[in-house]
């Protein structure tokens, strides 16, 4: 993986985290919020599973084991 792309996927990450928070609170302006939470929930999980491979994968290349070119 280059530093550009785990840039890249950690901007993602953040923006897809923040998006979910926007569903939700526009959500609830409309809808009730156990509804509201339904639809933002698929895009806080991708979120946090991107935030996690990140972790994963910066800590491989900390100690060594998966570098990041």
């Amino acid at each position: 993986m280059r530093r550009q792309t785990y840039g890249t996927l950690s901007v993602t990450a953040f923006a897809l985290i923040v998006v979910s928070f926007v569903i939700l609170g526009f959500s609830r302006i409309v809808l009730p919020y156990r509804i509201a939470r339904l639809l933002a929930a698929p895009t806080l999980l991708v979120g946090f599973a991107l935030v996690c491979y990140l972790f994963v994968r910066g800590l491989l290349s900390w100690v060594g084991v998966r570098p990041i070119e």
